[in-house]
């Protein structure tokens, strides 16, 4: 055996897996790709993902292993080798097979996927309480050259402020911050006749929620009219209810916001 592991000897995985991964069953790679890391690895990145039930793996992509710094394997044909030593609170296990925690999955995976894909995912990972915005803040700084480190930073740190959706993340960045602005509670939880609510953007000690509405809403009778329920509630709770369109939030950015200034100016 002790041969077989020499530099000279051909290692497992493109011995087993053809170069065809979409031929092989999924199963079965994950499986050879930690054979091949001998039980040193552990599935990572956008593979990591996939366990996590968060992101499918398209079959043409390889998969993806991280292994300590001292182990001498590189990557082959359908695997992609990462050499890191990680804790061991970075580490789960997902249908049988060892795996990064869905934190570091997402972080180890956000230089790897298009822009969209990876805002689109970490908020619907955080949104969905498949893992805590401060849980990826926490990997942060044992990846201090993550390529785009400084964007995502600042999307955990505004997802763990209760945004949860690229529309408030728009919000918070270009109109409900800077001078004049309260601090907002976002999906602020409101009990209303049995009823819970969640608001968008809520001045709690001016009592007015601003709603950020999508793209689609104007083109739903049956949401205008639970909107327009729900509204006239909240109403007869003393709380103001202010909707701002996705057209105006897009275009009037800054009319908006000053249009949102007065409106908290006259409540106070």
């Amino acid at each position: 055996m002790d041969h077989c592991r020499s530099r000279s000897c051909p290692q497992p995985w493109p011995l087993r897996v053809p170069a065809a991964a979409g031929s092989v069953d999924r199963e079965l790679r994950l499986r050879a790709a930690l054979a091949y890391a001998e039980g040193t690895g552990v599935i990572s990145h956008v593979s990591a993902l996939d366990l996590h039930s968060l992101r499918p793996q398209a079959d043409h992509e390889p998969i993806h292993v991280t292994v300590p710094t001292s182990a001498r394997l590189r990557s082959t044909r359908g695997l992609v080798v990462h050499h890191r030593d990680l804790p061991e609170s970075a580490m789960a296990r997902r249908r049988g097979h060892r795996v990064t925690t869905l934190a570091t999955g997402l972080v180890d995976s956000w230089p790897l996927l298009p822009p969209a894909d990876r805002i689109g995912l970490t908020i619907n990972a955080v949104s969905d309480r498949l893992v805590l915005a401060e849980h990826i803040l926490g990997v942060l700084p044992h990846a201090p050259r993550l390529p785009g480190l400084a964007q995502l930073r600042h999307l955990a740190r505004l997802l763990m402020n209760g945004c949860r959706s690229p529309l408030e993340l728009w919000g918070a960045d270009r109109i409900f911050t800077g001078p004049g602005m309260p601090q907002f509670v976002r999906q602020a939880p409101i009990r209303v006749d049995g009823r819970t609510y969640y608001l968008d953007v809520f001045a709690e000690a001016e009592r007015v929620d601003f709603e950020l509405d999508g793209a689609a809403w104007h083109g739903n009778q049956a949401q205008r009219e639970r909107d327009i329920r729900r509204d006239s509630s909240l109403a007869a709770e003393g709380v103001l209810v202010v909707r701002f369109s996705y057209a105006r939030l897009m275009r009037e950015p800054y009319a908006v916001r000053d249009e949102a200034l007065r409106i908290l100016a006259h409540r106070r």
